[in-house]
């Protein structure tokens, strides 16, 4: 493209520098052009925006060219929240992937403006929804992972890196890619504040779920206040989910038949924790939980 319409595309970013995000759309829909009413990704997450608005490819072309082209942190910031929103679409995941999208949306996770950093995660992460761009996404995996866990704890971007992260590990392609970041995962589960625990737990039960990851999961150094989280108090969503974990362990060794052989983990490890006596005298202590769904769960999981 010559420098004048480079000049243009980037003179027209700059009008939204005061504006809401419909300005970023109206600045890529231009003239013209009907809208496409689509319906969203079911694990979509919008940030904002109109469900009505869905930018064609020519549209999310230009809104690219404006992402890669400008300096300013406000229009990067209005560009990632508009092509995040319009990645809750199906057919745009796919457009976006083809236009060479992700590398320019991923570029952004760089940037020391934890607003933008945030804004790229929320986008890669509805983008991740399509598998084939997970392919492409996977390569930020490790920098996401260093941002989560050395960045504010209970922050907006460790929440948003966190989700990019579990929908990444909805299938065991790309697991094993967090395996030497386990031990991280439950240090934040400790600490983290009720939305931080979920989120974690809803990433460790994509691992739990996956047999070539029980070794590592069992494996990790895990704080003994682990086991405070299988108490009657503690929230019910994170309780059952604590639940589910120990049950996905417990089926990944029996389908190995491993239960019945010492497996060589150190102590301090999730597996002398899990199947200690402490635990286990939580587990009965369970039996007697007023919430049905919970006590259905502990008798799932057979006495250690």
């Amino acid at each position: 493209m010559g420098g004048a319409r480079v000049a243009g595309w980037v003179a027209a970013g700059l009008a939204l520098g005061a504006g809401a995000c419909y300005c970023v759309y109206r600045l890529a829909r231009g003239r013209g052009g009907r809208r496409q009413r689509l319906r969203p990704s079911r694990s979509a997450d919008l940030t904002n925006g109109s469900y009505d608005d869905v930018l064609n490819a020519e549209q999310l072309q230009k809104l690219l060219y404006l992402l890669e082209s400008t300096e300013d942190p406000v229009i990067i910031e209005r560009a990632l929240v508009t092509l995040g929103n319009s990645a809750a679409f199906s057919a745009n995941q796919v457009i976006i992937r083809e236009l060479g999208g992700i590398p320019i949306v991923g570029s952004k996770i760089n940037s020391p403006n934890h607003s933008i950093k945030e804004k790229a995660l929320n986008a890669l992460n509805n983008l991740s929804v399509n598998v084939e761009n997970q392919i492409k996404i996977k390569i930020y995996i490790n920098q996401v992972c260093e941002d989560v866990f050395s960045g504010p704890l209970n922050s907006a971007v460790q929440l948003a890196g966190l989700r990019l992260l579990t929908n990444m590990t909805v299938t065991n392609d790309h697991q094993h890619l967090l395996s030497s970041y386990i031990t991280d995962l439950f240090h934040v589960l400790l600490t983290g504040h009720g939305p931080t625990k979920v989120q974690v737990l809803k990433l460790l039960l994509n691992l739990s779920e996956n047999p070539a990851m029980t070794e590592g999961l069992l494996g990790a150094q895990v704080d003994s206040s682990f086991l405070s989280l299988y108490d009657g108090h503690v929230a019910k969503e994170i309780l059952l989910r604590v639940l589910t974990l120990f049950q996905n362990i417990n089926n990944c060794l029996q389908k190995e038949g491993r239960l019945a052989v010492q497996p060589p983990f150190t102590k301090g490890s999730l597996f002398f924790l899990l199947y200690g006596e402490e635990c286990a005298q939580k587990m009965r202590a369970l039996l007697y939980h007023p919430d049905a769904e919970v006590k259905e769960k502990v008798t799932i999981i057979p006495e250690s």
